[in-house]
């Protein structure tokens, strides 16, 4: 519980980005059907290292790491009892999961996201 599983860079000019990092690093970047949120994979599934994402800015930090947990909702409770703060969300996102964005007692963000059904079975 609580390994991240996802990065996402919240970038200016989401367009230049996926372009530099498919040059320089190799990515294989994919727009999501016609959402400004572009999938990125980093290697192949069976060596270690996660994917990500990139989309517009719109946070107050440019790298955002997301860690899956089993309830979302226990999860929540522990941030908050613990001094985080919840941002933006939750959304049920279709094939996903739950996600929300918190902060720590700090401000640094991350995500956390309740694995779908349909997502642990990938």
């Amino acid at each position: 519980m609580g390994r991240v599983m996802h990065f996402e860079i919240a970038a200016k000019d989401p367009e230049l980005i996926t372009k530099f990092y498919r040059e320089t690093l190799g990515w294989e970047i994919k727009q999501w059907g016609d959402q400004p949120y572009w999938l990125v994979t980093t290697g192949p599934r069976d060596t270690p290292g996660i994917d990500g994402g990139i989309m517009p800015a719109g946070f107050p930090q440019p790298v955002i790491n997301t860690v899956v947990v089993d309830s979302f909702d226990e999860a929540q409770a522990r941030i908050e009892a613990a001094g985080g703060k919840k941002v933006h969300g939750p959304n049920d996102i279709p094939g996903v999961g739950k996600h929300a964005y918190f902060a720590d007692p700090e401000g640094t963000m991350f995500g956390v996201l309740e694995p779908s059904e349909e997502m642990m079975q990938m």
